[in-house]
């Protein structure tokens, strides 16, 4: 996945090795994550990271961005898949921005897909699965700081274009499809969003601006990061506020509350 490097400053022919050994040598150990040896991060500033990780077993190193988002978005659970060979990582698929602390039921999943506003799908990766208990109640409200970086994109524009032009009238104009077919990588949406904020980042390594794309979502804004070498190869502009952006987007983040406390979890295991 050298190419999510791209959407943090990093130009398609920086060699990726290099920045392997340079997190493992400059980098920290993560929390929730095992062995520090083998599960380290960079911190590159403004929230911007970098990830390095090797299962157990394996002789290669799994590298990735990571943005420590500020704000946390309310996500009421759906399922959680664990990832046997790594135990450090769980696919969330939730319904995010429920309208009441209980979460979601069914009339709440209808009104979504009406279009109204309050709740809409989502699926993200977890990068601190270590945390979670071995179950949650159907619908449990967790937060959860996520950022999506671009796969693909197929549409930068003013915001009256785009595939997507029914989102328009709905929910702050916002789209959101989780990929569901059998084959698709997990932790990816389809997004139709408008922009709200462009900020421009630094990356120290290469002394590349980063955009930080911030689109409207109910509840909390989502931050979005994009590569410009993939826009300038598809011809598309950069990202402006106001305007719409499309595409497919790999979600990634952490929980930042709502977790059952130790002592309730206790009780619940002993009887």
């Amino acid at each position: 996945m050298d190419f999510l490097l791209e959407c943090i400053g990093f130009p398609p022919n920086h060699d990726p090795q290099e920045l392997i050994e340079l997190v493992c040598s400059d980098g920290e150990g993560v929390p929730w994550r095992g062995d520090p040896e083998n599960h380290r991060r960079l911190d590159l500033g403004n929230g911007l990271e970098l990830r390095l990780d090797r299962e157990a077993g394996q002789d290669f190193w799994t590298l990735l961005p990571h943005y420590q988002v500020p704000v946390r978005l309310r996500v009421a659970v759906d399922s959680i898949q664990r990832v046997p060979d790594s135990p450090f990582d769980a696919l969330l698929v939730c319904w995010a921005a429920p309208p009441s602390p209980r979460g979601v039921d069914e009339y709440d999943i209808v009104r979504a897909r009406d279009g109204r506003p309050g709740v809409y799908p989502l699926s993200t990766w977890l990068t601190d699965a270590k945390r979670l208990p071995e179950h949650l109640d159907p619908h449990h409200v967790l937060a959860i700081q996520v950022a999506g970086f671009a796969l693909d994109i197929s549409y930068v524009g003013p915001n009256v274009g785009g595939s997507h032009p029914t989102a328009l009238t709905k929910t702050h104009g916002a789209h959101i499809a989780p990929l569901g077919d059998v084959g698709s990588p997990g932790g990816c949406s389809d997004v139709s969003l408008r922009i709200r904020e462009v900020r421009h980042l630094s990356n120290p390594l290469t002394g590349r601006l980063v955009d930080l794309v911030i689109a409207d979502t109910p509840e909390r804004p989502m931050y979005l990061f994009v590569s410009p070498w993939q826009l300038g190869q598809s011809g598309l502009p950069l990202p402006r506020p106001g305007w719409r952006i499309e595409g497919t987007f790999f979600f990634t983040g952490r929980i930042a509350g709502g977790l059952p406390n130790s002592a309730k979890r206790k009780k619940q295991a002993f009887g």
